[in-house]
């Protein structure tokens, strides 16, 4: 049994705290971080691409399925973590990308989108077609039937794909599907919200019940064996400056009446930023694959501006790589991310370049300028001692492992371990008596 599946069948048994987070990345350095601090488990890690990051084109990174799929694999190979206890997903596949086309040619390349990823190894499978195309009434709600339709038909091609592969190989592993139609969009809410409101359970049984219909006008009858999840709205979300927790009181009509199928879990996206407390709460309540994106560059992204804070007090200033005024003309030359996302005054704008939960600036991270820069602030910052009072200053978190003799004052090694502090967050909600706790600094 695959360990999706596991999870599946462990809370069919009663185990409410069986869960995994999906790690929704690009980011070599994120992925080595997920990786290293699963060695310590001998864990499962589950890491998905979106198709806007990852597609037949190349996406925003460049990359296809099965470059992403090397690519993940390369950095695995790297730190020796045994590729097969790596899942890959697609996040979002379906006509994320071809909205402004109509039906037939938006379908045609998501359903080439969703092949590429099965025939690549992706064994968690999004099938996102809640988002309205070119042809669609723009006065009216996407029925769920037409989302259900369109699933269908994705489903099936992923299918048709995973019978490829059992041409080669008669052991192929099947793919795991997640569907919804209440899908908040990839990357958090691009505009401040005063509320978020959770999903219905009538529309939930809704979407069941179309899919089920749907699957079954295509002769698909065994579908829902292959369906682990379904997407809802529990109640949280993040914005520029903004994260609404995870109230289960809020949430509890819905996830008790969920309980009745046990055949699927519910997945949340948006995730970032919530409280461990909350995340194990989600968890325990059944929304069981716990969607991290933003958060995880967000992390490192402030253990990289640490290292050039201290950067700036060790290194001569002619020799400095100047990490985050690189990325402010990065960001600035090309505003193509975040320009659309972002909205205020223009002081209000570089702040939030830098420092927003939304964090845009991840889509910069890959360009040469960047990654040039990064490189230089690790080279820098490794022909220094850092003292441990600046250390602490700066870094706390990593100061405390530093000073225990857990973690090396290796700049690589202290930026990453930004991300597995955020990581340990998801093992407390995911996994039986672990323990976390905050840092005191004495």
């Amino acid at each position: 049994m695959d360990a999706l599946r596991e999870m599946l069948a462990k809370r069919k048994k009663g185990m409410n705290y069986a869960g995994i987070p999906s790690f929704c990345t690009a980011s070599d350095l994120v992925i080595e971080a997920c990786l290293k601090q699963a060695v310590r488990f001998d864990d499962y890690v589950l890491v998905e691409a979106t198709a806007n990051q990852v597609n037949q084109f190349g996406g925003y990174t460049g990359m296809k399925p099965a470059d992403y799929r090397d690519f993940v694999y390369k950095i695995a190979d790297g730190i020796g973590f045994p590729k097969e206890r790596i899942i890959l997903g697609g996040d979002h596949l379906g006509p994320l990308t071809w909205q402004d086309e109509p039906e037939a040619e938006a379908m045609a390349k998501s359903i080439e989108l969703v092949k590429l990823f099965v025939l690549a190894g992706f064994k968690k499978i999004h099938l996102d077609t809640s988002m309205r195309v070119a042809d669609d009434p723009t006065d009216e709600v996407l029925s769920d039937e037409t989302i259900a339709r369109r699933g269908a038909i994705l489903y099936e091609a992923c299918e048709d794909a995973y019978q490829e592969l059992l041409e080669n190989n008669p052991d192929e592993v099947r793919p795991a599907y997640i569907i919804g139609s209440e899908v908040p969009i990839p990357g958090g809410a691009q505009e401040a919200e005063d509320s978020i409101s959770v999903t219905k359970p009538e529309a939930v049984e809704k979407t069941l019940k179309v899919y089920k219909e749907q699957f079954e006008k295509r002769g698909l009858n065994d579908a829902f064996d292959n369906i682990i999840g379904i997407v809802v709205q529990p109640g949280v979300e993040f914005g520029d400056e903004d994260v609404f927790h995870y109230d289960r009181t809020n949430a509890a009509e819905l996830t008790r009446v969920m309980k009745k199928h046990d055949n699927v879990v519910l997945e949340g996206h948006s995730t970032d930023y919530q409280p461990p407390k909350c995340l194990k709460e989600m968890v325990e309540d059944g929304i069981a694959i716990l969607k991290v994106g933003p958060a995880l560059t967000f992390s490192l992204r402030e253990g990289l501006f640490a290292l050039s804070m201290m950067e700036k007090k060790l290194v001569a200033e002619g020799e400095q790589a100047h990490f985050i005024e690189v990325m402010e003309e990065t960001m600035m030359k090309d505003p193509a991310n975040w320009k659309k996302h972002y909205h205020g005054t223009e002081d209000e704008l570089a702040i939030k370049r830098k420092y927003s939960f939304s964090d845009r600036c991840r889509y910069y991270f890959a360009q040469p300028e960047m990654k040039n820069a990064m490189a230089k602030l690790f080279d820098n910052m490794s022909k220094v001692h850092i003292p441990l009072g600046m250390l602490r200053q700066y870094m706390p978190q990593q100061y405390i492992k530093v000073r225990d003799g857990v973690l090396k004052a290796d700049p690589k090694e202290l930026a990453e371990d930004c991300v597995v502090h955020l990581i340990e967050d998801y093992n407390y909600a995911t996994k039986i008596n672990y323990m976390i706790s905050d840092a005191f600094y004495c």
